[in-house]
């Protein structure tokens, strides 16, 4: 009995370290998490309006968008440094980290017109259906609402016209004959979307 009470205790405290262990890879390191700060800010919330802000996006959808880039299926040159040599397992820290965060939208004036134009091009698109009602994505889909406007337009016009690897087929379908002016409205309309609550 003494025996076999030693070697439970001994298993526990295995156990306990490998748990302890695979806590710590779960966390990104300073060096990446620098990384990632040095375009998209240290909270997630992205201080350039070209780039995008990744608080708050969908775990999954993180994940996806940097394995694609890692492995070239989407070309994206300035993150190519950054994610060389990033194993599947910093992906997922990384991910679950930006997930977690919370949003923080840039503060712009609304544009009443342009934001009312907007939600009936996205109401024609079914933008909701994809990424909610509330645009707050869901899975693979990324959040919309609180992202940068100018990111946002930039990001529509490479779906629309420049299909191909790493571009999501069902968006360049979506936005396919759509003009730049139309674009411009979707984009000011989706960045000014409050927030949903955390859930």
């Amino acid at each position: 009995m003494p025996v076999e009470r030693a070697l439970a205790r001994g298993a526990a405290v295995v156990a306990a370290g490998l748990l302890a262990a695979a806590a710590a890879q779960a966390q990104p390191s300073a060096e990446r998490l620098a990384a990632c700060a040095a375009c998209h800010g240290a909270s997630g919330n992205s201080p350039s309006p070209a780039i995008p802000s990744i608080a708050g996006q969908p775990r999954v959808f993180i994940e996806n968008q940097l394995v694609i880039m890692r492995e070239g299926l989407r070309e994206v040159p300035v993150m190519a440094p950054v994610l060389k040599g990033l194993t599947d397992e910093e992906i997922s820290a990384l991910a679950k980290h930006f997930s977690a965060l919370p949003v923080v939208p840039a503060v712009a004036p609304v544009q009443a017109e342009k934001q009312r134009a907007g939600a009936e091009i996205s109401r024609k698109a079914l933008c909701g259906t994809c990424h909610l009602a509330t645009y707050s994505g869901q899975n693979q889909v990324p959040r919309l609402a609180g992202q940068h406007e100018d990111y946002l337009l930039l990001a529509m016009k490479a779906f629309r016209d420049q299909p191909g690897p790493g571009r999501d087929t069902i968006m360049a379908a979506t936005l396919r004959g759509m003009n730049d002016t139309e674009l411009g409205q979707l984009a000011h309309y989706f960045s000014q979307a409050p927030i949903a609550p955390a859930k």
